[in-house]
């Protein structure tokens, strides 16, 4: 006996396949959303634990600018807690500088000059004078420049030609000048003292070593 199937299969073939497919769309949907769904989460926490580092770390960044102001105002008053030190010091070594002053002075003046007047500034020392020539002005140029440690960067402020009465009937020709010299403190005064005494002894040195060496 033939039996004949009169359902429509292709029908219910393609039904079958259209359900499958549904049902795996809606799978892959499925699927795809919590794949999604757990990359939003774990950007959304790593966000979370961005914010939470850049929480602490605006903190601690407020601590330090903290700190660094009080560091800053410990480093103005030790600053000028130096500076008053510094300041104190000078003054106790200052103490005798009119004695260097006046005695190097004395010292370092060549003969034929005469100071007339004599101002002090700070360290600034100008001098009034006369001189019998100019090369005896050029001398205490000299003298204040290299032969003593107490003066400093001596100045020609100005140098004018005058005369000068001798007795009643005779007129001498002199120089009248005005310098202007640094007065080194003491300090700064024993510092060069050394050097320049260390000079020589570091040429005597060099020289007996090249005698050795001939």
């Amino acid at each position: 006996m033939i039996l004949i199937n009169l359902l429509p299969h292709r029908e219910a073939a393609r039904k079958k396949r259209r359900d499958v497919f549904n049902v795996s769309l809606g799978a892959s949907a499925l699927l795809g959303g919590l794949v999604a769904g757990s990359i939003f989460l774990w950007y959304q926490a790593a966000i979370a634990s961005q914010q939470s580092n850049n929480l602490i770390l605006e903190t601690e960044i407020k601590k330090l600018e903290g700190q660094i102001k009080d560091i800053a105002t410990l480093e103005g008053e030790i600053a000028a807690l130096r500076a008053r030190q510094q300041a104190v010091e000078d003054l106790q070594s200052d103490r005798n500088l009119p004695v260097h002053l006046l005695t190097e002075l004395v010292n370092q003046l060549p003969d034929g000059v005469y100071i007339n007047k004599m101002a002090q500034v700070d360290q600034s020392v100008t001098l009034n004078g006369v001189a019998q020539s100019n090369e005896r002005v050029s001398e205490l140029l000299r003298n204040l420049a290299n032969n003593t440690p107490w003066f400093a960067k001596p100045e020609l402020v100005e140098i004018v030609s005058g005369s000068v009465a001798v007795s009643a009937k005779e007129q001498k020709r002199v120089a009248n000048f005005v310098i202007k010299v640094r007065l080194v403190r003491s300090s700064e005064a024993a510092k060069t003292a050394v050097t320049a005494s260390s000079t020589p002894m570091a040429t005597a040195a060099a020289s007996a070593s090249l005698d050795a060496k001939k």
